[in-house]
């Protein structure tokens, strides 16, 4: 939507929502599919750094799928790192995973299983889930039989019809598998974005390790889930949080960790993260060591050596095939650490992000943030990639209306 003096209004139009809902019941009245008109813009990656804008007819939705208009989709180092090519992918693909938007239709089963409605603004996860097969049953959805952990919006190829599977488009197609979330009327659309790293954060920060009131921590990466971890381990109840960087670039995310309530910030290029841990802590090492740097080879070693007696390690960053050197396999014996490795996120936790978000109790309005059009995918992915000529911002939303 856009006002007449050129500022993007994120508000949903409740009118809108009434016309499509009154479309919907007339359409199911008749036992047919609900036909959305028009066109569907969309960002679709061919190959390494060859993304390309092209247009898509709007899906058809039957009783069962839903129709998004994207309003905003949040990007993380996966997006980056597909485009560059680090990230093999299923070539051409909508690329997307942290969306939120508008529910332009909605079939009838779909409305009464996601309890949502035309106009209603949601949050998708990136998985999908059968809901019958012994994992989904479990909650572990994310490794469900049907759709595994390949098959997930924003890696799904375009040859599959409607091919609009993912964030990157003015348009996403809802699969009757797909897992979406109510945004709180208090969040606009891209403060909403953040739903997915700041899960990450409270999952891999607090619930993965067993975080509590007292804890020291140090979390490995500054960036958006890094900053994320920081929130929810504060939040949980840590006495002691210590964010690590590296670099220059690193630099204005480590001073905005401090403004986010980190007490110790080092930038590891420079100094020793463990002598200005136990500087600042009267000698104590960390309880809790939460990983979410990116092809940081040395992040392990440095994990391990930060950590107390019965420490536990989250690994939640990847790092490929270049190993860990300065790691010394030993001392997870002697300190008898464990180590455990963090793959996605779920519902109850995206919930909790979200209320967390709703309450305003951390002040996620000092993140930089670059929001940008399809056509400027391109730009932005490169920058938070670190190849731009200014350091990246620590959030980047692709805003489709602009």
């Amino acid at each position: 939507f856009q006002a007449e003096d050129g500022i993007r209004d994120r508000s949903p139009s409740r009118g809108l929502g009434d016309v499509y809902k009154r479309q919907l019941d007339n359409d199911l009245r008749l036992g047919g599919s609900v036909l959305v008109m028009g066109d569907a813009t969309a960002a679709v990656l061919h190959g390494v750094e060859d993304l390309r804008v092209e247009t898509y007819a709007v899906p058809e939705v039957g009783i069962d799928d839903a129709v998004l208009r994207v309003e905003a989709c949040g990007l993380c180092g996966t997006d980056h790192e597909l485009y560059n090519g680090h990230i093999p992918a299923p070539y051409p693909i909508v690329p997307g995973h942290e969306t939120v938007g508008l529910i332009e239709a909605i079939g009838e089963k779909a409305a009464e299983k996601w309890q949502v409605s035309v106009g209603d603004r949601v949050a998708v996860e990136c998985w999908q889930s059968c809901g019958a097969c012994d994992p989904c049953l479990a909650g572990i959805y994310r490794r469900c039989v049907r759709h595994g952990q390949t098959d997930l919006y924003g890696m799904i190829p375009t040859e599959r019809e409607p091919s609009l599977y993912g964030g990157y488009a003015t348009h996403h197609y809802l699969s009757p598998d797909s897992l979406v979330l109510p945004v709180p009327g208090e969040l606009d659309a891209v403060e909403a974005t953040l739903f997915n790293p700041l899960g990450a954060g409270i999952k891999w920060g607090v619930e993965i390790p067993g975080t509590q009131q007292g804890d020291f921590v140090a979390v490995l990466g500054p960036g958006i889930r890094g900053l994320c971890a920081l929130v929810a381990t504060r939040e949980a109840g840590a006495e002691f949080v210590a964010v690590t960087g590296y670099g220059p670039n690193d630099h204005p995310r480590l001073e905005l960790a401090l403004a986010m309530g980190a007490d110790l910030v080092v930038d590891v290029a420079e100094e020793d993260p463990v002598r200005k841990f136990r500087e600042a802590t009267g000698g104590r090492l960390a309880d809790v060591v939460v990983d979410v740097t990116a092809n940081a080879p040395t992040a392990f070693g440095q994990a391990v050596r930060l950590s107390a007696v019965d420490a536990t390690i989250v690994m939640a960053g990847v790092r490929g095939q270049k190993g860990a050197p300065d790691l010394h396999t030993d001392a997870i014996i002697w300190k008898e650490i464990t180590v455990k490795g963090a793959l996605g996120v779920d519902a109850p936790v995206y919930r909790k992000a979200l209320e967390l978000l709703a309450g305003r109790a951390f002040p996620f309005e000092l993140l930089t943030r670059r929001e940008v059009g399809l056509t400027d995918t391109s730009e932005l992915l490169t920058s938070m990639a670190g190849k731009g000529s200014e350091p990246p911002p620590v959030h980047g939303v692709i805003v489709p209306g602009l």
